[in-house]
């Protein structure tokens, strides 16, 4: 009993000192942006260097509703942003912008926060931005429009499990690119 007793005693004198948590390095790139302003596109707009624009064929299996739906990829981050564009002559402005807002609700079931902001940029593009908290799928959307020629949505989503904490860095790196490219964003 002595033996245990003293043992007990020496085993807390110890000089051990528990590690900090670790977290993976991120290797972020230089901001440079290039346009991308493509012939037949009824848009433009500058985007990051180390990204990639992908025109989009196909939405959920099916054809794309029209040929100027594009993907924004950041291969470095498993990142996408996903551009759609719609006619406002062929469905209602008012339904667009209710479609919009009925796809951003739909994470309220993970967001703890939605904000939506005005956005209008120097060269005549309005629209919405939408930040949600919470561990949400995307937790950055947008919508631009001159309310009568042209509509386009995007969102920005991570091939990852949504977590907020885990993804607020490159989160927060990406939606620098995201402002860029909406306050260059031009109608052709």
């Amino acid at each position: 009993m002595l033996v245990l007793f003293s043992s007990s005693i020496t085993s807390c004198n110890s000089d051990y000192t528990p590690k900090p948590r670790g977290y993976f390095k991120i290797e972020l790139p230089k901001k440079q942006y290039r346009v991308f302003n493509q012939p037949g596109y009824p848009y433009s707009f500058e985007y990051p260097t180390y990204a990639e624009v992908v025109k989009d064929s196909s939405f959920f299996g099916e054809a794309t509703e029209n040929s100027w739906w594009i993907n924004i990829d950041f291969p470095q981050f498993n990142g996408r942003i996903y551009v759609s564009y719609k006619d406002p002559k062929k469905e209602k402005f008012d339904k667009l912008i209710s479609d919009s807002y009925k796809l951003t609700n739909k994470n309220t079931v993970k967001a703890y926060s939605i904000d939506d902001s005005l956005i209008t940029n120097p060269h005549n593009v309005h629209g919405i931005f939408f930040k949600l908290g919470g561990d949400v799928a995307t937790a950055n959307q947008f919508l631009l429009t001159d309310t009568t020629k042209h509509f386009l949505r995007g969102a920005l989503y991570f091939d990852a499990t949504p977590n907020e904490d885990s993804l607020a860095i490159v989160n927060r790196f990406l939606i620098e690119d995201v402002k860029h490219l909406i306050n260059t964003f031009k109608w052709n």
